[in-house]
């Protein structure tokens, strides 16, 4: 190995892991309010990307469709709520609000000319169509057992990680997606020459990891966000809404996600089961963070990424091996070093 491919090898570390260091710190972020392992978190990148694929090829995507029957889910169940409740005027606007949205997007889908519409925009609509699926997803299967152990927040998310990748194969098919990149041009540093793409991928996962450690650090709103976490009854108590905060969390999850799909896109073709594999490596960097440091998870996330690299060129049969037995040194040395404090009931 010479310097040049050193680098070469460097820079693809660096960009598969910005985005592994993404989903680190989704998975982190959803543990972290609701004390829930999003399994499916991969999911939310593959639809991301194959929809922006499907919107730039001028095809109206079929995930309007699970958008609207979710949201009519969604909908339905709030309306019951209500019956009884001294609120009944406030959740029928809201469940119009819900419905006018998806309809709205559902008319945009079919009446846009998707292919010819700049790619900023297509990016926007495809982060409106996926995103929302976040908070839906929180509602219907986590939200009336948020206060279950964590076994069976657990078992409740993998099934929902086998759902979607179910419902990815109907909706995408088989086959892969490939997008466009946002430009061609590059940043030459030495020998090497950085694409825009990986240039993309870097500062996005830059700015992200900055905000989400100065809001959930630094702000009222997210340690309001993280006491829901510690003791869902004292956040009740002092004003702030347990399923409100994990409505939220899922949307950004999602939101992170859909956004990881869209810049990862364009570097590899991503299949319908492309996520879980890509979580996977994502939950190693946020393990490695011990998931509760945001930016520890990055870091480990981003030496998943380099480890990887590295690892095709030395023994490539075996880079998925060695990537997950990161994780083996990293719990043996936090349980050597972390005292147990039994949980309280």
């Amino acid at each position: 190995m010479n310097f040049h491919i050193a680098m070469l090898l460097g820079q693809d570390g660096m960009t598969n892991g910005a985005i592994y260091a993404l989903l680190a710190l989704s998975i982190l972020l959803v543990f972290s309010v609701t004390r829930i392992l999003l399994i499916p978190q991969g999911e939310f990148v593959t639809y991301g990307a194959l929809t922006m694929a499907s919107v730039q090829s001028g095809q109206p995507t079929a995930l309007i469709w699970l958008l609207l029957g979710l949201t009519l889910i969604d909908c339905l169940l709030d309306l019951r709520a209500a019956l009884g409740s001294s609120q009944r005027r406030r959740l029928p606007l809201r469940a119009l609000i819900k419905l006018g949205y998806a309809l709205l997007l559902a008319l945009l889908i079919k009446t846009l000319p998707l292919a010819q519409l700049p790619m900023a925009v297509q990016a926007l609509l495809t982060l409106a169509l996926v995103a929302p699926l976040g908070p839906l997803i929180y509602r219907l299967a986590f939200q009336s057992i948020a206060s279950a152990n964590s076994l069976v927040l657990l078992i409740v998310s993998i099934a929902v990680h086998v759902s979607m990748v179910g419902i990815g194969l109907l909706l995408f098919g088989p086959e892969g997606a490939r997008t466009r990149p946002f430009s061609e041009q590059g940043l030459d540093l030495g020998p090497v020459t950085f694409n825009s793409q990986t240039l993309w991928v870097l500062a996005v996962s830059l700015g992200l990891i900055i905000g989400l450690y100065l809001f959930f650090g630094r702000s009222l709103y997210g340690k309001a966000l993280r006491a829901t976490a510690v003791n869902r009854m004292g956040a009740r108590l002092m004003g702030i809404s347990p399923s409100l905060a994990g409505q939220s969390t899922f949307f950004l999850a999602a939101l992170i996600g859909t956004l990881s799909g869209i810049l990862i896109a364009p570097i590899t073709t991503l299949y319908f089961d492309s996520g879980f594999i890509i979580s996977l490596k994502g939950f190693v960097g946020a393990i490695i963070g011990g998931l509760a440091s945001y930016p520890l998870a990055a870091i480990g996330a981003l030496g998943v990424g380099l480890v990887e690299a590295f690892s095709m060129f030395w023994a490539s049969t075996y880079k998925e091996i060695i990537v997950f037995t990161l994780i083996i040194p990293c719990l043996l040395w936090r349980s050597l070093t972390h005292r147990h404090v039994e949980e309280e009931e």
